[in-house]
């Protein structure tokens, strides 16, 4: 169609020759959010985690999917998110994201790590000859927004929001973003995956089972005889837990015990002079760290637990 033809040219426009603005020309069936902000406009100033996202589309979008990533992608009904996973045929976790259903055969990825041109490089060699089209876009801004409920995805026409519950992800093309919402959710044990700790982690030690962003009796998908493996026979022995640090650390350090790697940092954040984290600890470790007991790292970094999650 033509239509569509054009819209394939200013992705294309967009992607390679760096156009300044996507779809403000193109009927209302395209979003103005996803217009780019301006080269030197002060929406650009970076936060914390800007909004890396892509765009799968097209009448095989919704096989595509649920045949790449680990969660049941044919159960997501059009306007709402669910967390899911790309992972590597070992299992280990490439990328972690929001999955939002924006139509019958378009899906939003909110990536939470990485880089998304750097997934759609990747993805686009698996799409054979399969209808559909993945498209990486360029950063957004990525800001808290009021209460929405749990999994709902909201378009406005300029920004789209997912409902977190207490508070929602509000993705724009312009404005200003903010962090507020990493702390409620790193308190509720969503990780955040690090550039450093991709290609690294099984799911359990993420605890993705937890978040149905993996599934066991989905079908197949890269990863799945791994993940069915450490579910039903478990044997994994690194975890996930929100903890309290005795000085700062950023995502992807390491800690380390008696000179061994025991565990890695996801997340820390600093509120009201405390150290909030969200680590992966080896289960050994962490035991010693029940009934109120500090850790202590060969740097000196002392560790409290506050709360675990099972896979």
């Amino acid at each position: 169609m033509v239509f569509e033809s054009r819209q394939r040219l200013i992705l294309a426009a967009m992607q390679y020759n760096h156009a300044p603005r996507f779809g403000v020309a193109i009927s209302r069936h395209r979003h103005l959010w996803l217009a780019s902000p301006a080269p030197n406009s002060a929406s650009l100033m970076p936060t914390h985690h800007p909004a890396e996202t892509l765009l799968i589309e097209g009448p095989d979008a919704a096989a595509f999917a649920h045949a790449q990533f680990g969660s049941a992608v044919n159960s997501l009904a059009a306007g709402h998110w669910q967390f899911s996973a790309w992972l590597d045929p070992q299992g280990r976790v490439r990328v972690l994201f929001h999955l939002a259903r924006l139509a019958d055969d378009r899906y939003l990825l909110l990536l939470r790590g990485g880089v998304a041109a750097s997934m759609a490089d990747v993805l686009r060699r698996f799409v054979f000859r399969s209808s559909v089209d993945v498209t990486a876009l360029p950063p957004r801004i990525l800001a808290t927004g009021p209460a929405k409920p749990l999994h709902s995805v909201t378009d406005d026409g300029e920004s789209i929001s997912l409902g977190c519950d207490t508070h929602s992800l509000r993705i724009s093309a312009t404005g200003t973003g903010d962090d507020a919402w990493r702390l409620p959710q790193l308190q509720a044990g969503w990780p955040w995956l690090p550039a450093q700790l991709q290609d690294q982690l099984l799911p359990p030690a993420l605890s993705l089972h937890r978040l149905h962003a993996v599934a066991i009796d989905k079908g197949c998908y890269p990863g799945q005889e791994i993940v069915a493996r450490l579910h039903f026979r478990g044997g994994h022995k690194r975890h996930l837990h929100r903890v309290r640090l005795s000085q700062a650390m950023d995502a992807g350090d390491v800690l380390r015990s008696e000179g061994r790697d025991v565990g890695c940092v996801l997340d820390a954040i600093v509120a009201d002079d405390v150290i909030e984290a969200l680590v992966v600890l080896n289960d050994d470790i962490a035991a010693h760290a029940g009934d109120g007991h500090t850790l202590v790292f060969d740097d000196g970094t002392t560790l409290q637990l506050v709360a675990s999650w099972p896979a």
